[in-house]
C-alpha cells in the first residue's frame, strides 16, 4: 500500500466517524448492524453485476460502496467497544496467513485444486476448534448439543448458495454421490415426484398449490444445485446467466412483435413460441 492509499483509507475512516458523530448525519447515526445488513448484501450483488458486465468504472464504484459497508459495520462495533477496523483487517490478515502455509510457511508449492482441499481442511479444523471452545464455555444444557458438520453455514445466504454449501459440507464426510450421473438421476427422481404431486393436486380440484408440491419443488431445486456442484458449475452464476438469457430473448420477442405491428400480449402461445425460436436462431 502506498502512502496515498493509506491516507485515503484513513480519510474514509474519518468520514465514517464524522457521519456517526453526535452532530453528524441523522440517518447514519440511527443505523445498526441489522439495519444496514441488507445494504451490505445489495452492494455485494452490485459488485458481482459489474463484474459480469465487464464494467470497470462501475466495478470501481461498487467496490467502494462495499468497502464503505465494511467501514460502517466496523465503526458501529468500535462505538460498542467490540472491535474496530484495524481488528477487522488484522483478522483477515491472520486468516490468510494461516490458510496459506504453502505460501507464507515452509510448505511445498500446491496446485489450485490441492490448495482448495487444504483450504477446506483448515476451515474444518478451525470450526472444530471453535466448537470445542464454545462447548467448554457452555453451561450443561448447551454442552449436550451435538456438533454438526453443517454448523456455521449462515441461514441468511441466498437459498441456492446455501444449498451448495450444505451439500459441500455433507460431501466432505462422505455423504455424496460418487458420480455426477447419479446426481442427475436424483434430479430426474425429484422431477417425477413433482409431477406426481402436481397430478394428485389436480385430481383434488382447483385450489392453491399443496404442501406436497411445495416440498417436492424444494427437493428438486436442492438436487439441481447438488448436480451443479458435482459438475463443478457455479449454480448461482449459471442461474444468473439463464435469467439474463431469458430476459434478452423475451425482450427480443417483444421487439420483433412491435416491428411487425403486433401486440405481443395479444398473440397466442404458438405465435409467441415462433418469435422465441426466431430470436434464438438469430443469436
Amino acid at each position: 500500500m502506498t502512502q496515498i492509499d493509506a491516507d485515503r483509507m484513513r480519510e474514509l475512516l474519518r468520514i465514517m466517524a464524522r457521519l456517526r458523530a453526535a452532530d453528524g448525519c441523522p440517518w447514519d447515526r440511527q443505523q445498526s448492524f441489522a439495519s444496514i445488513a441488507p445494504y451490505t448484501i445489495e452492494e455485494a450483488y452490485e459488485v458481482a453485476d459489474a463484474i459480469e458486465r465487464g464494467d470497470m468504472r462501475q466495478l470501481k464504484d461498487e467496490l467502494g460502496d462495499l468497502l464503505f459497508q465494511v467501514v460502517f459495520h466496523a465503526q458501529i462495533a468500535s462505538e460498542a467497544g467490540a472491535f474496530d477496523f484495524a481488528a477487522v483487517a488484522g483478522a483477515i490478515c491472520d486468516k490468510l496467513l494461516r490458510r496459506h502455509p504453502h505460501v507464507f510457511g515452509a510448505g511445498a508449492p500446491l496446485t489450485a485444486a490441492e490448495q482448495s482441499i487444504l483450504w477446506e481442511d483448515i476451515k474444518a479444523a478451525e470450526r472444530a476448534s471453535a466448537e470445542a471452545q464454545r462447548g467448554a464455555a457452555a453451561d450443561g444444557a448447551q454442552a449436550d448439543a451435538v456438533p454438526s458438520h453443517l454448523d456455521g453455514v449462515p441461514q441468511s445466504l441466498p437459498a441456492l448458495m446455501r444449498a451448495l454449501k450444505l451439500s459441500k459440507r455433507a460431501a466432505r464426510v462422505g455423504f455424496d454421490f460418487e458420480h455426477a450421473g447419479e446426481s442427475a438421476d436424483k434430479v430426474a427422481e425429484e422431477l417425477a415426484e413433482v409431477r406426481e404431486a402436481a397430478e394428485q393436486s389436480a385430481n383434488a380440484g382447483p385450489g392453491p398449490a399443496t404442501a406436497a408440491i411445495f416440498e417436492e419443488i424444494g427437493d428438486l431445486l436442492f438436487a439441481a444445485a447438488n448436480l451443479a456442484r458435482k459438475l463443478d458449475v457455479d449454480a448461482e452464476a449459471a442461474l444468473r446467466s439463464a435469467n439474463g438469457k431469458f430476459e434478452r430473448r423475451f425482450r427480443g420477442m417483444e421487439s420483433l412483435a412491435a416491428q411487425r405491428g403486433l401486440v405481443f400480449a395479444d398473440l397466442n402461445l404458438a405465435a409467441q413460441e415462433r418469435l422465441w425460436q426466431e430470436v434464438k436462431r438469430g443469436e
